[in-house]
Formats: structure tokens, C-alpha cells, sequence
């Protein structure tokens, strides 16, 4: 392939990526989340700047959660890059699911520092009563041309009390079962 139709292409790519994205923030609607099926969710930051994204979403009850976001380097020979600096991953509580209604209550925050750099921030919430949030992702891009990044969320069910008290009784059981056994064999 000649150096002109790859510019075209990487011209094409970067059309394409930039049409709908730019620095104002986002606010996408990702749905509602299922146990154990990982929601990815993506930005991009064209062009270059500080981005405020938030993506929001619904939990089940009795879950939980875990979420983490990338940077996405790319470098286009010729062209130009896309680099994100994440800053913070925030996770909200909304419970009737309208953004900036005054009910929204910050939940936790992963911020740069531990394991959490400005290549990937990673945050774990749970168990929950379910319902409405917002993940809200802060950064800046020092890219030629922008940043992008990728996420995901990930939901598990955390068992109740009473599944808990159930598994002690059967383990419990089986215990008496083999000390049973043990002291027949021993006679």
C-alpha cells in the first residue's frame, strides 16, 4: 500500500472517530448492567483537552461491582497521536436517574496513586441496593490530535446472609458426617 492511500485511511479513521467526539463532556446511557457480563463502554477527546465524561448506568441489587478504564495510546506515523492522562474515575449515586436533580451521593473515587496511574484506573464498590449511577472520568490528553480510553464494569452477585448461614449448616453437617465415619472405623 503506497504512503498516500495510508493517509487517506488514517485520515478516514480519524474523521470517522472525530464526527461525533470532542471535549465537552459526555454523557452516555450505557443501560442496565448484568451479572457477569462485562459492559464496555469507550471515549475520545478530539481535540486535544481536559475531557468530563460521564457514563451512566443501573445496577441489580445485592451486587458487586468493579470498574476500570484505560488509556488508549495510538500513534499515527505522519499524522499524529491520541495519549489520555486519566485523572479520576468517580462512582454516583442517582436515584432517580436525572443528572445534577440534587439527589446524586459520591460513592468512591479512584484517584492516581497504589495501582491506579495515569494509564489506568481501576474501583470496586459493593454490595449495593441497586438502582441508578453515574461513573464520571476525568483526565486531559496530550496527544497531537486527542486522547482516547476504554472501560468496562463489571457486576457479580454477593450472596445474602442467609445463603451464608446455609453453606456453615452444610459444612457443619458434612463435618459430623466424617467424624461419624472416623470414630466407626476406629471401633
Amino acid at each position: 500500500m503506497n504512503t498516500f492511500l495510508k493517509r487517506a485511511v488514517a485520515v478516514a479513521i480519524l474523521a470517522g472517530v472525530g464526527a461525533g467526539a470532542n471535549a465537552a463532556p459526555t454523557n452516555d446511557q450505557l443501560g442496565t448492567v448484568s451479572y457477569n457480563v462485562p459492559t464496555t463502554f469507550s471515549g475520545s477527546v478530539v481535540p486535544a483537552g481536559d475531557f468530563n465524561d460521564v457514563f451512566s448506568f443501573s445496577l441489580p441489587a445485592n451486587s458487586g461491582s468493579g470498574y476500570s478504564v484505560i488509556n488508549f495510546p495510538v500513534d499515527i506515523p505522519n499524522v499524529g497521536s491520541f495519549n489520555t492522562i486519566l485523572s479520576t474515575m468517580s462512582l454516583i449515586s442517582d436515584p432517580d436517574g436525572v443528572r445534577n436533580s440534587g439527589d446524586e451521593h459520591l460513592l468512591a473515587s479512584a484517584v492516581l496513586g497504589g495501582s491506579n496511574t495515569s494509564d489506568a484506573l481501576t474501583l470496586h464498590w459493593g454490595p449495593n441496593a441497586g438502582g441508578n449511577f453515574d461513573l464520571n472520568i476525568t483526565g486531559m490528553t496530550n496527544g497531537t490530535l486527542g486522547g482516547l480510553y476504554s472501560g468496562s464494569i463489571q457486576v457479580s452477585p454477593v450472596p445474602e446472609p442467609e445463603t451464608y448461614a446455609m453453606l456453615l449448616a452444610g459444612l457443619g453437617l458434612m463435618g459430623a458426617v466424617v467424624r461419624r465415619r472416623s470414630q466407626r472405623k476406629n471401633s
